[in-house]
């Protein structure tokens, strides 16, 4: 008889293990979504927790684009873009999104998390090396790892950091990758000064831009906009639809030549079904909303300045941040938790973000405000935090000391 570990036993106790140092995950469901609000387990909630941060998910244009489209093309992508999945929505998707962002192309992909896969992967192998921020997102982490390459990693924003581990990594070829704006801390890349390392030791320089695009930089074309970076010094950045443009899927943009190499080549890309047209078509409409209506951005801005005076006048600590993600720490598990579900008992939506997410010691609420928030509701939220750290017994900020 074999002697081996049983995988139920062993995911049962890495289950109760995570039990008890209150870093179990739990499925919410949402039984209906009205803008910022959203009926949870019964109780109608203010969501400060998700992405949507130009308010475009439920945007009657986008909408109707989706259920005109679906209505004519169907609801499925029906094949892989390379057999006859590629619909002239997907095309028209593309070639708006590279004008946008004013690089030669685009190329879609189901999710950000393939299109990093299909990037790292399709690009780097043996003998090569990905150099990353500490910080960086999952999705980047696998796909270094699943690629066959080395992983280096740097402290987080640290361009001296990323030199030395380029220097330690002689020989084949190079990738320096990094969030644009990181998703946890809500702080964005020092990609000037990155840019200027990946030159000097000829790496190419990869952006995940997901929560930068529709943000930040001029027209909200991202993070690498707001350095000034023309494509030539920034290859390859990715855009995601889920996040500002409030859709889903994903986009790989930058240069024409290793755009066309991802299409022929990367597994993500070739071996999976197209994203539906209709969806296609919404995230169309939502992009183009996204160009010419600049007072979302400048809503989010006004938000974001509310909240950090507010949390400021009240004693709170948030972490440098001007993007909508605005993460006040809590220091250990249990307390971001406490934290949580004091928040949700008054009627707030604020998810707690623990370990292995962030660094430990690091565990903290993440607050997301969207364009479609109220003056009122940021206001009503930072009470709600106050009030909280009454009847918690501790402070957010005291937690962060002890971090």
């Amino acid at each position: 008889m074999v002697d081996r570990e049983d995988l139920r036993a062993r995911a049962n106790a890495r289950r109760e293990q995570a039990r008890a140092q209150q870093r179990l995950r739990i499925r919410r469901t949402v039984t209906h979504r009205d803008g910022v609000h959203a009926d949870v387990d019964g109780r109608r909630l203010l969501n400060f927790c998700g992405n949507d941060y130009l308010g475009l998910a439920q945007h009657f244009q986008v909408a109707g684009a989706l259920q005109d489209a679906a209505a004519r093309e169907g609801v499925g992508g029906i094949a892989s873009h390379l057999v006859c999945g590629h619909h002239t929505h997907h095309e028209a998707l593309e070639r708006e999104i590279a004008d946008w962002l004013q690089v030669p192309r685009a190329l879609l992909f189901g999710s950000g998390f393939m299109a990093n896969l299909a990037v790292v992967q399709g690009l780097l192998g043996d003998g090569d090396v990905c150099v990353q921020d500490r910080l960086n997102h999952a999705s980047l982490i696998d796909a270094a790892r699943l690629a066959g390459c080395r992983l280096r990693r740097y402290p987080h924003a640290d361009p001296e950091g990323a030199v030395r581990q380029l220097r330690a990594a002689p020989g084949g070829a190079a990738m320096l990758a990094t969030d644009g704006v990181f998703s946890m801390d809500g702080d964005i890349a020092p990609l000037r000064a990155l840019a200027l390392v990946a030159h000097a030791q000829r790496a190419l320089l990869y952006v995940d831009d997901a929560h930068g695009v529709g943000v930040v930089g001029p027209d909200g074309r991202g993070s690498v906009a707001a350095a000034r970076l023309e494509h030539a010094a920034q290859p390859l950045q990715l855009v995601t639809f889920g996040k500002a443009l409030g859709t889903y899927g994903a986009a790989v943009v930058g240069d024409a030549d290793l755009i066309e190499h991802l299409a022929a080549t990367a597994r993500p890309y070739i071996y999976t079904t197209a994203l539906p047209p209709a969806l296609a078509a919404a995230s169309l409409t939502a992009v183009r909303l996204a160009r010419r209506e600049h007072w979302r951005r400048e809503r989010l801005q006004t938000l974001v300045a509310r909240l950090r005076e507010g949390a400021r006048r009240h004693g709170f600590e948030l972490l440098p941040s001007e993007t909508p993600i605005q993460p006040l720490l809590c220091g250990d598990d249990a307390t971001a938790v406490a934290w949580s579900q004091a928040l949700e008992t008054a009627g707030f939506w604020v998810a707690a973000i623990r370990p292995p997410t962030v660094p430990e010691g690091r565990a903290r609420l993440r607050i997301t405000l969207s364009a479609a928030h109220e003056d009122g509701q940021v206001d009503a939220l930072v009470d709600a935090l106050a009030a909280a750290r009454g009847r918690i017994g501790t402070q957010a900020r005291d937690g962060d000391r002890a971090a």
